[in-house]
C-alpha cells in the first residue's frame, strides 16, 4: 500500500470518527432527556395493560420498546469502549470460529470457506466489542444472502499487521451507497437501523484498525478489516474489578442474591451475541436465560451436585425440544462461568474469604467440576433426546411404510401405497413376519391397487415374502395386481399358482373373507 493511500485512509477514519464523535454527544443528550421518561410511561402502559387488553395498549407498548431500543443503541454508539472491559491478546481467527458456530442453522444453504493463512497471531482489544463487531459482520453477510450461496472468511498477517476478511456472494451495495456506510440511520435493509455497521465501524476505529468495503451489485460484498499486531507475544489477562454491594452477611449466597442485578448487566455484557435470542427463546420456547443463570449459580456455589445433574438434563431436554442451537447455549453457560469467577474475585477482595491458596484451588476446582458436569449431562441429555426423537420418526416411518390393519383376531390388511423400493421391501419382509409371528395371523391381505411403481427386483422381492409369509402358517390374498405387473410376470415365467390366492379387487376378498365368516344356515 503506498503512502498517498495509507493517508488518504487516515483521513478517513479522521472524519469518520469526527462524525461518529459528534452523533455520540446529541446522542448522550437525548438519551439523557428522553429515556427516563419514555421508561416511565413504558411501565404506566404495563399497568393499564393488566386491567385494559385493548390493542392500542399493545401496540403503544410495542412502539415505545423500539424507542427504547434505539437510544439504547444511541447511547452504545457514543460510548462504545465500555470501561470495565479489559485489554487482552485476541486470536481473530479463534473469535471467529467461536461465531461461526451461532449460524449453524444457517449452513444447509450457506457454503462458509474458511482461508486462516496465519492462525495464532494476536492484536490488543476488547474481546466483547470485536465479537459484537464481528457477529454482526457475519450476520449481514449471511442476511445478504437470500437463498443459497457462499461466504469466505479470511484472515492472513505480516510482521505489524493483521488482517481479516469477509466475502459474500450476496445482493450487494450499490457503488453511490458504499461511502455511507458506517453512518448512523443509514442502511440498505428494508426494516434496518445502520446501528450495527455503525457500531461495527467504531469499534474497529476505535482499536486503531482500518476497514475497507467493496461491493457489486448481485455479486457480493467484501469487508476488509486491518488491525495493528500485538508485537509483545504476551497474552494479556486483567482481572474485572466491578461496582458491587457488600451483603449484610458475609454469606457467598447472600452477595450473589444482593448482587443478582448486577450479575445480570455484566452477563449480558460477557455473552454480547447472545443477547439478541434472550427474548426470543423466551417468547417462543418458554425458557429464561437470565432466571435459569441465575439458578445454575447458585447450585453451584452451594455444591448442589445432586440440582446441577437434574438441572443439566432439563435444561437439555428442553434445548432439544425445541430444536435450539446447542453453540448458543454452550457460549452462554461459559459467559456465566466467566462472571461467576469475576464475582467470586470481587467477593474475596470485599470479605476477605479466600485466606490462602489451599482455600482458593479447593474453591477453584469444586466450582470447575461442577461446572464441567453440568455441560457434560447437558451434552448427554441434549443427545438422547435427539437421538430418541431420531429412533420414534424412524419406526413411525417404517409403520406407515408397513401399515397392517387388523380386520378380525386372524386377519389382516397390508395396504401398500406409493413408490416400493428395495429399501421398503426389505422393511416389509421384516414387518410382515414379525407381525405375523407375534398377532398370530392366519390370513394377510396384499392390496396392490394403490402401489404407483415396483421396480422388477421388488417384484421378484414379492415372491420370497410370499413364501416366508406361507412358512409362517398363513394365507396369502392379493388385490389390485396392476397389468404391467402381470405382463412382467408372464414374461418372467413366475405365477402365484400354490403361494396366494388373487383377487380383483380388496372389495371382492372382503367380501368373499365375510361370506366365509358366515355361520351355515339349517
Amino acid at each position: 500500500m503506498v503512502k498517498s493511500e495509507i493517508a488518504q485512509q487516515e483521513i478517513k477514519s479522521d472524519v469518520h470518527l469526527s462524525q461518529l464523535a459528534s452523533v455520540g454527544q446529541i446522542a448522550a443528550g437525548i438519551a439523557h432527556e428522553v429515556k427516563n421518561p419514555l421508561t416511565a410511561v413504558k411501565g404506566f402502559l404495563q399497568l393499564l395493560k393488566e386491567r385494559n387488553e385493548k390493542k392500542y395498549i399493545e401496540i403503544a407498548q410495542s412502539e415505545l420498546e423500539n424507542a427504547i431500543a434505539v437510544l439504547q443503541n444511541l447511547l452504545q454508539m457514543s460510548k462504545p469502549d465500555l470501561e470495565n472491559e479489559p485489554l487482552v491478546s485476541i486470536d481473530l481467527t479463534v473469535e471467529l470460529e467461536s461465531l461461526m458456530q451461532l449460524f449453524q442453522d444457517q449452513f444447509y444453504r450457506v457454503a462458509v470457506i474458511k482461508n486462516y493463512r496465519d492462525p495464532g497471531s494476536f492484536i490488543v482489544g476488547k474481546r466483547n466489542q470485536l465479537k459484537k463487531a464481528l457477529f454482526n459482520l457475519l450476520k449481514n453477510a449471511f442476511e445478504a444472502i437470500p437463498e443459497e450461496g457462499t461466504i469466505i472468511i479470511g484472515q492472513s498477517a505480516t510482521e505489524n499487521e493483521v488482517t481479516i476478511y469477509i466475502q459474500d456472494s450476496g445482493c450487494g451495495i450499490p457503488k453511490e451507497k458504499l461511502n455511507m456506510l458506517g453512518t448512523p440511520f443509514f442502511t440498505t435493509k428494508e426494516n434496518g437501523t445502520g446501528m450495527g455497521l455503525a457500531f461495527v465501524f467504531s469499534v474497529i476505529y476505535q482499536h486503531n484498525g482500518v476497514i475497507k468495503v467493496e461491493s457489486e451489485e448481485r455479486v457480493g460484498t467484501t469487508f476488509t478489516i486491518t488491525f495493528p499486531k500485538d508485537l509483545s507475544n504476551s497474552k494479556r489477562t486483567e482481572v474485572n474489578r466491578l461496582n458491587l454491594e457488600k451483603s449484610a452477611t458475609d454469606n457467598l449466597i447472600d452477595f450473589f442474591l444482593h448482587n443478582r442485578n448486577a450479575f445480570e448487566e455484566r452477563l449480558l455484557t460477557e455473552a454480547v451475541n447472545v443477547q439478541e435470542k434472550i427474548d426470543e427463546i423466551l417468547e417462543v420456547c418458554n425458557i429464561n436465560l437470565l432466571e435459569n443463570a441465575h439458578r445454575l449459580v447458585l447450585y453451584v456455589v452451594e455444591g448442589r451436585e445432586h440440582e446441577v445433574i437434574s438441572f443439566a438434563r432439563t435444561e437439555g431436554v428442553n434445548w432439544a425440544r425445541h430444536s435450539l442451537t446447542l453453540a448458543v447455549k454452550l457460549e452462554w453457560v461459559q459467559a456465566v462461568r466467566r462472571v461467576l469467577w469475576d464475582f467470586l474475585y470481587n467477593y474475596d477482595q470485599m470479605n476477605d474469604y479466600l485466606t490462602s491458596k489451599e482455600q482458593f484451588y479447593i474453591l477453584e476446582k469444586r466450582i470447575n467440576e461442577l461446572m464441567d458436569l453440568f455441560i457434560s449431562h447437558l451434552f448427554t441429555s441434549y443427545s438422547q433426546f435427539k437421538d430418541d426423537l431420531i429412533r420414534a420418526q424412524r419406526e413411525m416411518v417404517e409403520n406407515l411404510s408397513v401399515p397392517i390393519i387388523p380386520l378380525t383376531a386372524t386377519t389382516s390388511i397390508l395396504p401398500l401405497i406409493g413408490n416400493v423400493d428395495l429399501f421398503r421391501s426389505n422393511t416389509i419382509v421384516d414387518k410382515v413376519v414379525t407381525q405375523i409371528g407375534n398377532n398370530r395371523i392366519e390370513m394377510l391381505i396384499i392390496d396392490l391397487s394403490g402401489v404407483v411403481e415396483m421396480e422388477s427386483e421388488v417384484i421378484g422381492q414379492l415372491f420370497n415374502i410370499i413364501d416366508g409369509i406361507k412358512m409362517m402358517g398363513c394365507q396369502t390374498v392379493i388385490t389390485g395386481l396392476r397389468p404391467e405387473i402381470v405382463k412382467w410376470m408372464i414374461r418372467s415365467g413366475l405365477s402365484f399358482e400354490n403361494k396366494a390366492i388373487t383377487k380383483r379387487t380388496l372389495q371382492q376378498a372382503l367380501a368373499d373373507h365375510l361370506q366365509l365368516q358366515r355361520p351355515a344356515v339349517l
